[in-house]
Formats: structure tokens, sequence, C-alpha cells
């Protein structure tokens, strides 16, 4: 039914084209792009039933992604790569006339900064050329918005209060390591929080606010309020919500590890002069710390992200609980990758079957919550993502 480009050969992308591969009566034909072409092979060598093509590209380069666009021709390209090169393959995708789908939001590398804004401003230019573009179509966001869209589609009048949960009860053996690239992630978390609150964003000190929350099978576990980029777009969508929060859980020793690293400047974005050559230490860090790639064999327990969600029904108050727990052995077992990219990389070839189907397709920049959401929650369940609903109980937040 289509041909796919995906460019990036991580964790995320292993899941994603072998999940691709899985529904070959969709995906008749895919191509994994990246840098280093061995990683691409790598993957492609795992999937039997079908011919995976792959290449080499510098995603940040508009003119090569162009070329190789010519040569193969894809229907969609699915950016599975750096959000840093965001733009430069959305330029490509409007020079060549090819729709777009991505997991994360553009982020400028000299900056530990990202918003939607620069995305955005491409909706005209996409609408003309009669291209769909798909932001966030990860679970978070991807997943978290589209139960968002359901909540307020099937459950809600309105929707006053949401927080977005993610915890990771799992256990990779390691004494320190993230669960997808080392220099996204740490950006990610050093940041200043911020929450939105009756119309403002609200910032507060990276990780100052945290509470214990309790995670279905896992537990307790305490929780850190971060900021988080599909709050941007929900509070723009639902405009009814009146707070908007994201909280992520870490355990003391990975706060520990990553407040020394901090304060010896190994997570610094700036570049510094080492024997002549300037290098970013955040990148010299990535390039010592374990591959996400590399932990699934031996990772144990499982991930619990969902929404938290308090509003009104038929004029009364009601809360409601939805998430999705992953095994990251179960992962593994299908697909080689731990639980995190496995619930990055199976809502990203949900969107680009939606697409294919023509069901997600329209003219211009969509986050993934203004696309009906109940085609993908089907998909969610019968691709192994099942998700659960609570109503009236205590949401902690």
């Amino acid at each position: 039914m289509g041909k796919v480009l995906v460019i990036g050969a991580g964790g995320v992308s292993t899941v994603a084209v072998k999940k691709m591969a899985m529904n070959a009566d969709v995906f008749t034909d895919i191509m994994i792009a990246t840098r280093t072409k061995s990683k691409a092979e790598q993957i492609a060598a795992d999937i039997k039933n079908m011919k995976v093509h792959t290449s080499q590209v510098n995603a940040d380069n508009v003119d090569e992604l162009v070329t190789l666009f010519n040569a193969y021709q894809p229907d969609l390209v699915v950016n599975l790569a750096l959000p840093y090169q965001d733009l430069s393959i959305m330029d490509a995708c409007l020079a060549y006339g090819v729709s777009y789908l991505d997991t994360a939001n553009y982020e400028p590398i000299d900056e530990a900064k990202y918003e939607y804004s620069w995305q955005w401003a491409y909706k005209d230019r996409f609408e003309k050329a009669g291209l769909t573009a798909i932001l966030g179509c990860g679970f978070d966001p991807g997943v978290t918005s589209v139960f968002t869209a359901h909540a307020a589609k099937h459950h809600f009048d309105e929707i006053q209060y949401l927080d977005i949960v993610d915890c990771n009860g799992g256990d990779h053996h390691k004494a320190f390591a993230t669960n997808f690239n080392p220099e996204i992630n740490i950006r990610e978390i050093t940041q200043r929080g911020k929450y939105y609150e009756e119309g403002q964003w609200i910032e507060t000190d990276p990780l100052s606010v945290h509470k214990t929350l309790n995670y279905p099978n896992i537990g307790s576990r305490e929780s850190y309020l971060m900021y988080h980029e599909e709050l941007e777009s929900l509070v723009k969508n639902f405009p009814t919500i009146k707070r908007a929060r994201f909280w992520m859980t870490f355990g003391q020793e990975y706060l520990t590890h990553l407040r020394v690293m901090q304060n010896i400047g190994m997570t610094s974005i700036k570049p510094v002069l080492y024997n002549g050559v300037e290098i970013v230490p955040i990148q010299f860090l990535k390039a010592v710390l374990p591959d996400p790639g590399e932990l699934g064999e031996n990772y144990t327990g499982e991930t619990s992200i969902g929404c938290r969600i308090q509003g009104m029904k038929d004029g009364k108050a009601l809360t409601y609980y939805i998430y999705n727990n992953a095994s990251h052995q179960v992962a593994y077992k299908e697909t080689g990758a731990q639980a995190v990219s496995y619930t990055t990389g199976v809502p990203a070839m949900i969107g680009a079957k939606l697409f294919l189907k023509g069901i997600w397709k329209k003219p211009g920049v969509w986050n993934v919550e203004e696309f009906n959401p109940d085609p993908f929650m089907v998909e969610l369940n019968e691709q192994g993502l099942p998700w659960h609903e609570q109503f009236n109980v205590d949401l902690e937040v």
C-alpha cells in the first residue's frame, strides 16, 4: 500500500521498522536511512519476511535528503532521527513533495529548549503543497495526546485538569544509563520545569517539584514535575484545560549521578577546547554512556505511562485515569529493544499506518490529538500497547 522512508537507526527505529514489517500488507516497501549505514543494515538483517532497503544520508543536509527522496520516491518520511534535524527534514519533504511524521518536536542544537512554534510555522506551506505533517507520534508526546483526545471525545464534556504521568519501573542493571538518546534525555531533564495553569506558563527550578505517585503493577515512585512538549499543543487544542502538568519518575541513584555530572560540567552543551579540538561535553558523555539500544537484553520490570484527568460530564465532576503498562522483557522478546524504545516505536508505526490508509491524512501540520483518536486506540490494542481505564478514582495529583 505504501513506501516508507525511515530516517534514523536507533532503538526507536529498530522497533518501528520491525513493527512495519509485521504489517507488510500496508508497509509494502521500507527503507532505513541514517548517517552510519551499518546501523541501518543491522536492523534490516533481522527482518526476514521482506527486504528492507538501507541508505546513508546526512539528515542535516537538505540537498542530500532530496537526492535520496528522488531516488527512493517514498509516500511518507518517518523522522526518527535527532530533534535538531526536524526542520531540515521538513524542508526536504517540501522540496521533494512527500508527507512527514515525527515523534519529537524541534530543538535547536545550541539551546536546550523545545517548542512547536518552529514546526507550526510550516502549516501553510504543507497545506498549499497538499502534504500532511504529523507531529509528536511517539508515546509522550503521541499516545498521551491521543489518550486526551479519546477522553474528550468519549468521557468528558469539559477537561479541566490534566496530569501526564510517566514511570519507568524497570531495572537495566547499569550504574547509570539513559533510556533513549543520552544527549536528548539529559538536555530534557536538566532544563527548567514548566507547567500550565489558568492561562499562564509557570516555571520551576529543574526537578524541584516532586511527589509520590502510585503506578499500576509497579507501586509508589517519586515523580518529578518537568516540562514536556505535548503540554503546549494540548492546552491549545483543548482550551477548557485549567491546568496541565507532566510528571516523570527518577531513582535517587540516577539523580545523584546526574547531579555529579552537572557539577563537573559534563552535561554542558557549550563547546570547550580540548587539545586544540572543540568538543561539546554532553556529546562526549553520550559517547561513553551505555547505548540505550543495547539495554534490552537484561532489562526487567515495566513502564507505566498515562493521563490522569479531572473534568465535567453531564454536569457532574469526573476523574479518569487511562494508561498503558509495557514490559521490558516482552518488548525485547518481540523486537530486540527495551520498552522505552518500544513505546515510542510502535505509535510511530501506527501513525504511519493510519496515514498510508488515508485515515490520518489531511494537508497541513497537525499534532496527533487533532486527528480522530478511535482508529489509533484500536491499533494500540492490536499492536502490543493495550490501554486500561479507571473511573472515579483518586488521581493523587
